[in-house]
């Protein structure tokens, strides 16, 4: 399904968001460097049960500054998500985020409780929530410090590899590591790559710090409708204990996802259904 793309001008920036499908709105907030592309296989599964709105965050891919970049904030990011629920005109919408998007949306349904019909946050780094978080805390501003010494490519081979992650944003993301990619990317799969990719630098200078130093509103959320996903391959990881925290901390149920923490990529079809019977039951 061919999704309908539309812009959204905010203070300080223009949104840029794609429409599929029909039903209550569904949005779809994207974690890190991602965009609105690498969802398009899910939302291809979710079409017939919502409209199904994904949007690329400000500062990366298609939203972009009316000046230079700025440090990514989580009130200005939740904010954004608040006024685009606004703009589609459809009450309020369930919501899915996934890592830093997870971040956006806990933040969205603090602070806008009224645009937020359902929130599944998906393997949320909410680092701070940990009884100790020192250890992650050090391994991100160590990931930052190789970015400013090092350069990007350095940089995001130490955040794949001790992530226990291929290099999952791209067409290879169901292969090796250091293989070839699975299959012959399609050309919308291989413009999505690029345009993630051209988002890195920005999410390392701006967004790697802010994104891990978030500490999620809980008196705010506690007793609304949120559900923690946890990809059934990240058991054991960091990410897992970060989840189970803020679901602990909150009281929220918890979903199991299929694959890691971009799962969403090599199970689409899964992951779809993953996620309707989430927020069906939230």
């Amino acid at each position: 399904m061919t999704p309908q793309s539309s812009t959204l001008k905010v203070p300080g920036a223009s949104l840029y968001y794609e429409t599929r499908g029909s039903g209550p709105v569904l949005l779809i907030i994207p974690g890190g460097p991602q965009d609105a592309g690498v969802f398009a296989d899910v939302a291809g599964h979710l079409a017939d049960r919502y409209t199904v709105v994904a949007y690329d965050p400000r500062g990366n891919s298609r939203s972009t500054f009316d000046g230079p970049p700025q440090e990514q904030d989580l009130d200005v990011h939740g904010d954004d998500a608040a006024r685009l629920i606004e703009a589609l005109g459809a009450g309020p919408a369930y919501v899915f985020g996934t890592s830093g998007g997870a971040q956006i949306g806990l933040n969205l349904a603090a602070r806008h409780p009224g645009r937020v019909r359902a929130l599944v946050a998906h393997e949320p780094p909410s680092m701070m929530l940990l009884e100790d978080p020192s250890s992650a805390l050090a391994g991100m501003r160590d990931l930052h410090d190789t970015y400013r010494n090092h350069g990007v490519e350095a940089a995001m081979q130490k955040f794949f590899t001790e992530n226990g992650l291929s290099e999952g944003l791209g067409p290879d993301e169901a292969g090796p590591q250091d293989g070839p990619p699975s299959f012959e990317p399609s050309p919308e799969q291989a413009e999505t790559f690029a345009r993630v990719s051209g988002n890195f630098e920005y999410w390392l200078a701006h967004g790697v710090m802010p994104l891990s130093l978030y500490h999620p509103d809980v008196e705010a959320l506690r007793g609304r409708p949120v559900v923690i996903g946890i990809g059934e391959e990240s058991i054991g990881q960091p990410i897992d204990g970060m989840g189970k925290a803020l679901a602990d901390r909150l009281g929220s149920k918890r979903a199991a996802f299929p694959g890691d923490h971009m799962g969403f990529a090599p199970y689409p079809d899964r992951f779809a259904e993953t996620l309707h019977l989430a927020l069906s039951g939230a």
